[in-house]
């Protein structure tokens, strides 16, 4: 049982990087621009109307969790617990590794660090809902990781 208990939680996490990207491209860069323009051309302030999206993987990680608890820990808290996990990842790739809102993991000489950095550097080189392109965020295209190890060795 706790074999299927922890694929649920990884496959429930590597699922969400697809949600990630879909909603980012489909939602975020289509009809919640609105939430998400200030990520793209910042504004000054600590929090921006783009943090709002939180609460799209927030709620419903919170419930399955909850109802998953009040049935005796059934596969909707591991459902929970893998969006949980993924926000968690989230949170330390996207806000604090990328965009440094924290002051916490600032060097780093990881090549795959790298890639991701350099993806999300190329995604917000559009400042428009158009034209973009690197959506995801763990999942970083190859021609990232080239330029990551080239860079790497010169």
């Amino acid at each position: 049982m706790i074999a299927i208990n922890v694929f649920i939680s990884i496959a429930t996490f590597l699922f969400m990087e697809f949600m990630a990207w879909f909603t980012h491209k489909y939602v975020m860069h289509g009809l919640g621009w609105y939430f998400h323009k200030d990520h793209h051309q910042v504004q000054p302030g600590f929090f921006e109307k783009n943090d709002v999206f939180f609460l799209i993987f927030a709620i419903p990680s919170w419930l399955f969790i909850m109802f998953g608890m009040m049935a005796d820990y059934d596969w909707r808290f591991y459902i929970g617990l893998g969006i949980a996990l993924y926000g968690l990842c989230y949170f330390l790739v996207h806000e604090v590794f990328i965009h440094q809102r924290f002051s916490w993991f600032k060097r780093s000489d990881n090549a795959y660090l790298r890639a991701i950095r350099k993806a999300h550097k190329v995604h917000h080189k559009h400042q428009g809902k158009e034209d973009g392109e690197s959506f995801g965020m763990l999942i970083v295209p190859l021609k990232y990781f080239r330029a990551a190890r080239q860079s790497a060795r010169a």
